[in-house]
């Protein structure tokens, strides 16, 4: 079991994260999403170990294996812990890969962090460039939004995330076995972690962290009938502020691809990782 110590709360008890780190070869390190933790990877991670990469994934503050603080739950401190993990394993030359909420860390690591000690990276059924209602972003969610899924959460988060996880692998032919399994691994969520997520996305816009992101080999893979961020307002959106992405669409998927079109995303990332800094993905095949 390995910890990493990110700081010290306000009475002196250690934060620490939870990671596993496996194989051997270029380093990806991989951001699981909301609210799940790092054993959502299982395929990819087994798929990407295989292929000759060192897989690192990790359990954001507050799920999973990872402490539980009282606080902390804002893109900034999930940035920099981040950061604290890349610097204490000295990984160089790292692929970075979000999921979700995941891909949203990644965009502000790479904006408040400046890439530093990354190649290229890969977004995932991001959740950028924002969950809530905008100018920009008409079919997001409006405040009542957000405060309903924290009631919910309060009053019953197995219930919530019973019916999350349901939406995620709605008529997608997943088993119910699988199903169960991802719906699993949020239950060592902190209640606390859970709302102060929610309301990290209904108050965070990250188009400015993409107009600043770096020019870096990267991919933004999102699925078609994503219902919990669709296509044309998170998937299509990200690309195009990204500069130098490319936009692999999966064609008929919702937001759980990463068990529904698990060994196509494995096959991409492998891809993304072989993919030489100085130069350019290659177009996607339809």
């Amino acid at each position: 079991m390995s910890m990493l110590q990110v700081e010290m709360d306000s009475l002196g008890r250690p934060i620490e994260l939870y990671y596993e780190d496996i194989g051997y070869g270029p380093p990806v390190v991989l951001l699981h999403g909301y609210p799940f933790d790092h054993a959502m990877w299982e395929e990819q991670a087994f798929a990407l170990a295989s292929g000759g990469c060192r897989v690192i994934t990790y359990d954001r503050r507050g799920f999973g294996k990872s402490s539980k603080p009282a606080d902390g739950y804002n893109f900034n401190r999930f940035a920099d812990d981040l950061k604290a993990l890349l610097e204490t394993l000295d990984l160089h030359d790292v692929t970075l890969v979000g999921f979700a909420m995941g891909a949203a860390e990644v965009v502000r690591y790479m904006s408040r962090h400046l890439g530093q000690r990354v190649t290229r990276f890969a977004l995932v059924s991001a959740v950028t460039p924002g969950m809530a209602k905008s100018k920009d972003n008409p079919d997001g969610a409006d405040e009542a939004k957000f405060d309903d899924i924290c009631t919910r959460i309060r009053a019953d988060r197995f219930s919530y995330i019973d019916q999350f996880v349901d939406q995620l692998f709605d008529d997608s032919g997943a088993s119910r076995a699988v199903v169960d399994w991802v719906k699993s691994l949020a239950e060592p969520a902190s209640r606390i972690a859970m709302i102060g997520c929610v309301r990290a996305f209904a108050d965070t816009d990250f188009t400015g962290d993409m107009g600043a992101a770096i020019n870096l080999p990267s991919l933004v893979i999102h699925g078609t009938h994503d219902r919990i961020a669709p296509f044309a307002s998170h998937g299509r959106r990200t690309a195009d502020l990204l500069p130098g992405s490319v936009l692999r669409t999966y064609e008929g998927a919702g937001h759980g691809l990463f068990v529904t079109h698990g060994a196509m995303l494995s096959e991409d990332l492998l891809g993304l990782v072989r993919t030489p800094p100085s130069q350019t993905l290659p177009p996607p095949v339809f």
